[in-house]
């Protein structure tokens, strides 16, 4: 079986060896230790740390992400895991939809301020 360093993961995915310590803390990750006390990530760690990366990316937070991922551990089918993806990606769908509409109206504001102001300049160049 191969494992992996603190050191190799955090260069391969980017990440501080502190972020790697804290995703261990909160019960994303779960390494083994050498008889010398050092961290041995699993090749299931390296996954776990993919997806992670991947959720973060999409926007669900860490919460959200170690629950997805505990899922697929409780049921090995993978069914309950993807109903849970699927409710969290409605959700995050619907917050973005939300976003979209507030970052268009502050666009239009925007834009209207920008035309009075260039209004107000011409008028002052007269």
């Amino acid at each position: 079986m191969a494992f992996y360093t603190i050191r190799e993961l955090s260069k391969e995915f980017e990440m501080t060896p502190r972020t790697l310590r804290y995703y261990e803390e909160i019960g994303l990750l779960q390494p083994t230790y050498s008889e010398s006390g050092r961290r041995k990530y699993s090749q299931k760690d390296r996954t776990r740390l993919y997806l992670i990366q991947r959720g973060k990316h999409l926007g669900f937070n860490l919460q959200e992400i170690k629950e997805m991922i505990n899922l697929f551990t409780i049921d090995r089918t993978g069914e309950k895991q993807l109903k849970k993806t699927i409710e969290y990606g409605i959700q995050k769908i619907e917050e973005l939809e939300q976003k979209i509409k507030e970052l268009t109206l502050l666009k239009k504001e925007i834009v209207k301020m920008k035309s009075k102001f260039e209004r107000t300049l011409s008028e002052m160049e007269v």
